[in-house]
């Protein structure tokens, strides 16, 4: 296993223990909130890790690079995540998980529109095996805990959400490849944060924050969540894009579904039924054959 191998697959157990922990915050917390805190916590642990890793490097960066992390971080952080936490709430951490599994095919459909990479018919078929099995978690019956409505809104914000991830990484992985490191992943957290305090004043939401956030109570996890899936999740995974190939990096990732569902259940107490772990199944089928060789 070599090391982008190691970082993709430690950033998929991390990133699910954080997913479990942000939907107890999310109970209380509404998206674009914990998304704000998350990234303003993250942003103030990384600044005095980048001086000192990197030091001062902002000169390292051509324009071109700066606007990239600016959009990347825009549209990957403030935009995508948000809508994660929305459909957190709706469909839980186990269902999530399974949604979360188209990742890996977009960000492979996406190389193949900008990167200039191919696919060949049994990876056009890994992608319908995918579509399958986020169709089939999403299914409810009608004793399910949650309505039908409430199924396909949560699975709208959460194929938005992993689309937008997708695209911020697309996005980025060539500049990862050349400028400093922690750099880059500082400067997508202050962009996805300015995104998100303009978001906030647009819906006339910025107003209140403090006393949101005062009445907040779950500060254990979301603390702990915000760590683990804002920061240390964060550079686990864009370091796994950086030492090995985007397409092997986002499939290593998706085995955070496994790990998501696992630790939903040990946790939150989640039901893990059969259909469920069918649906994994058929994701990770799909999975395997888009990075078939």
């Amino acid at each position: 296993m070599g090391l982008g191998e190691f970082f993709s697959i430690a950033c998929a157990i991390t990133w699910a223990l954080a997913v479990v922990l942000f939907k107890r915050s999310g109970e209380s917390l509404a998206p674009n909130d914990l998304n704000l805190f998350k990234n303003a916590l993250t942003f103030m642990v990384l600044m005095p890790v980048v001086l000192v890793v990197d030091g001062w490097q902002v000169s390292a960066f051509t324009a071109q690079q700066w606007g990239i992390l600016l959009i990347s971080g825009f549209v990957g952080i403030g935009l995508a995540d948000s809508c994660y936490f929305r459909a957190l709430n709706i469909l839980g951490a186990s269902r999530m998980g399974i949604v979360a599994s188209l990742y890996s095919p977009f960000v492979i459909v996406l190389s193949v529109m900008f990167l200039g990479e191919q696919l060949a018919l049994w990876q056009y078929m890994g992608f319908v095996l995918v579509l399958s099995g986020v169709l089939l978690v999403s299914y409810r019956r009608k004793n399910a805990e949650i309505t039908g409505q409430q199924v396909r809104l949560g699975v709208i914000f959460g194929v938005l959400a992993v689309f937008l991830n997708a695209v911020g990484v697309v996005m980025v992985k060539p500049t990862l490849e050349q400028a400093p490191f922690l750099w880059a992943v500082w400067i997508r957290i202050l962009a996805g944060s300015a995104g998100l305090l303009v978001i906030l004043q647009l819906r006339g939401r910025l107003i209140g924050l403090r006393q949101r956030l005062a009445a907040h109570h779950a500060w254990r996890n979301t603390v702990a969540a915000s760590l683990l899936g804002g920061l240390i999740s964060m550079m686990l995974w864009l370091a796994g894009y950086k030492y090995t190939d985007a397409s092997i990096a986002s499939v290593l990732n998706e085995t955070a579904s496994v790990f998501i569902i696992l630790f939903a259940w040990l946790i939150l107490r989640e039901q893990l039924n059969r259909r469920k772990l069918v649906g994994v199944t058929l994701t990770f089928a799909g999975v395997v054959l888009m990075v078939a060789q």
